[in-house]
């Protein structure tokens, strides 16, 4: 399998009528922290399903760890971690009695029990909290007990499934520092999420909408060679009047808020400090400041979709983030 911990292609989802997965080729290096980005429903769950032997593809190929995803499924499992969203945890077992639990789910021989539960225990900052009820935890803590009940059996490649869904901004970046530790180790980690900023902690990202991938890369790259455009940030006063007057400007694509802070998306020649403040002033809106700024890995992903969708889309990516 070389370097690669997985491979697919032209991997593909049928529900009936509706294509959930739609011609999918991934290859994500071994050890490397891979994100899977896209909105609620845009076939990020189900490709990771299929990639874990739990649902059988329509069409394509692929392998997991050098298994085969259609003949192979029970051997992935046995070599995975798995956590959706929705991971059980038993509320009314303990911290250790979970992780007794899993480990035992997972085939752990009893012999390794101690030292494997010792340490998803430090690992996940619980220790003094080994007797208390899974139920008493806060979501943040519940998350951690989860990554460790499914790490247990120290697989070689995780699955997180929207790992930090409904989680506090807190415990997301300590939950984070977790996942750094596991890649450090070399396990491979693939991840889903539809908050863009956790995209910044990845080394590699696959942009997937409609069950396409639109595009894959490193941050860094993505940001330097796939927006053609320019992105202004701009502080005026009032900012709603503001938005107005610069989405009727020529050579704009897009106006976005961010809190009192205007991001305005254009033609790379076709807009400029002077040109932008201009327009404001006339209209009477007050300038604070207008500055070229590098796009944030959300401008990138909406840029993809057609004009048309960009509004609802970047709805739907932000509401994530004002649910916290």
């Amino acid at each position: 399998m070389g370097e690669y911990a997985i491979v697919t292609k032209q991997l593909t989802k049928r529900f009936g009528k509706r294509l959930a997965v739609d011609h999918v080729d991934l290859r994500v290096r071994k050890g490397e922290v891979y994100g899977f980005l896209g909105p609620n429903g845009a076939g990020k769950s189900t490709t990771i399903r299929m990639l874990c032997g739990i649902l059988d593809p329509t069409e394509g190929e692929g392998t997991v760890l050098g298994y085969d995803i259609r003949t192979d499924a029970e051997k992935i499992k046995e070599k995975i971690g798995y956590m959706s969203q929705r991971f059980s945890l038993y509320e009314d077992l303990t911290v250790q009695e979970n992780l007794e639990f899993y480990a035992s789910i997972y085939g752990v021989p009893r012999t390794q029990w101690r030292a494997r539960i010792e340490r998803m225990i430090r690992m996940a900052d619980l220790v003094g909290r080994e007797k208390d009820l899974a139920a008493t935890l806060s979501g943040g803590w519940k998350q951690r007990l989860a990554l460790g009940c499914c790490i247990v059996h120290t697989p070689q490649l995780i699955f997180l499934d929207e790992p930090t869904a409904g989680v506090d901004p807190v415990s997301r970046r300590n939950f984070w520092d977790l996942i750094y530790r596991l890649a450090e180790e070399g396990t491979t980690v693939m991840v889903t999420t539809h908050y863009m900023d956790e995209a910044e902690h990845c080394d590699t990202l696959g942009f997937i909408y409609k069950g396409r991938i639109l595009v894959q890369g490193s941050p860094a790259e993505i940001k330097a060679t796939q927006l053609q455009g320019q992105v202004w940030e701009v502080d005026c006063s009032p900012p709603a009047r503001g938005f107005e007057v610069l989405e009727k400007m020529e050579k704009v694509d897009e106006v976005v808020r961010y809190g009192r802070l205007l991001h305005l998306i254009g033609a790379r020649d076709g807009l400029s400090e002077a040109r932008v403040t201009d327009a404001l002033e006339k209209a009477g809106i007050q300038v604070r400041r207008v500055e070229e700024v590098a796009p944030s890995v959300e401008d990138i992903f909406v840029s993809f979709v057609g004009l048309d969708e960009r509004k609802s889309l970047r709805a739907r990516l932000r509401r994530g983030i004002e649910e916290e």
